[in-house]
């Protein structure tokens, strides 16, 4: 997607490569973005899907090494989910906030609030030993940081980063692109004390900058079998200081909904 100078450029990566475990991330995504005849500029912004970053981390497991307990057993009964599935949900998550027939939403360790606690059995290749899934990365910020400075080691400027992934939201169907990792941006831009034009102060506004970001590119990525895993932001305007995508998480103390 393109536009005229001053608005936003979203360039969709093709050839990148089935990723595996070990994968070098940055390498892969230096030669999509040459093959595209693209160079990266400072003020870019790369949004690349969390599933091809976790597989790289090789956040892979073997449903069959998985053996379900009580709990797991009984959220297996009442969602009418695999107990093996549910016992790594479990051990992915803080707090089950939501179990019924083919849902179960919980807390994430990393305080994201999600279905499955994102674990995926989508596009993920079976393995020698049967069926596996793959899990979110161990520290999405950490993630999009390595990446960051692996690119700025390799292609000499540092874009920022975001690692997306596709959330549910409350009283709305269907699911949009988040901001789950980012690096070399500010995540969150704070506006309160600012004018609106009549004047008057802004009280609570802040803007979750890079999940807007993530939603926007995902326009170009895909959601399904599109294959394109990576997408270049041009014509950003940096605002602020850099933030993780952690600063978007509301923190308990400040649950609406409970």
């Amino acid at each position: 997607m393109t536009g005229a100078p001053g608005s936003l450029t979203l360039t969709a990566l093709c050839g990148v490569p089935e990723v595996a475990p070990g994968s070098d991330l940055a390498a892969l995504l230096a030669a999509a973005l040459h093959s595209c005849g693209l160079t990266l500029r400072a003020d870019d912004v790369l949004v690349v899907a969390q599933k091809i970053v976790s597989k790289a981390e090789g956040r892979y497991v073997a449903l069959d090494s998985i053996r379900a307990q009580a709990r797991a057993l009984e959220l297996a009964g009442i969602t009418g989910k695999d107990a093996r599935l549910v016992e790594l949900i479990l051990a992915e998550s803080s707090e089950v906030l939501r179990a019924k027939r083919d849902v179960l939403i919980v807390r994430h360790r990393l305080g994201f609030v999600m279905a499955n606690a994102g674990i995926d059995r989508s596009n993920v290749p079976a393995a020698a030993g049967g069926e596996r899934v793959l899990l979110l990365p161990q520290d999405p910020d950490r993630s999009a940081a390595g990446l960051r400075a692996a690119l700025g080691a390799r292609c000499g400027v540092m874009p920022g980063i975001i690692i997306s992934d596709s959330f549910g939201r409350a009283w709305r169907r269907g699911v949009v692109n988040v901001a789950i990792g980012a690096a070399g941006l500010n995540s969150l831009i704070n506006r309160r004390g600012e004018r609106d034009r009549g004047g008057r102060a802004l009280e609570v506004t802040e803007v979750a900058h890079a999940d807007a970001i993530a939603a926007a590119a995902a326009l170009a990525m895909g959601e399904a079998a599109e294959g394109t895993p990576a997408v270049l932001v041009r014509g950003l305007e940096s605002r602020g200081p850099e933030t993780p995508a952690a600063a978007l998480i509301r923190p308990l103390a400040e649950d609406l909904f409970r």
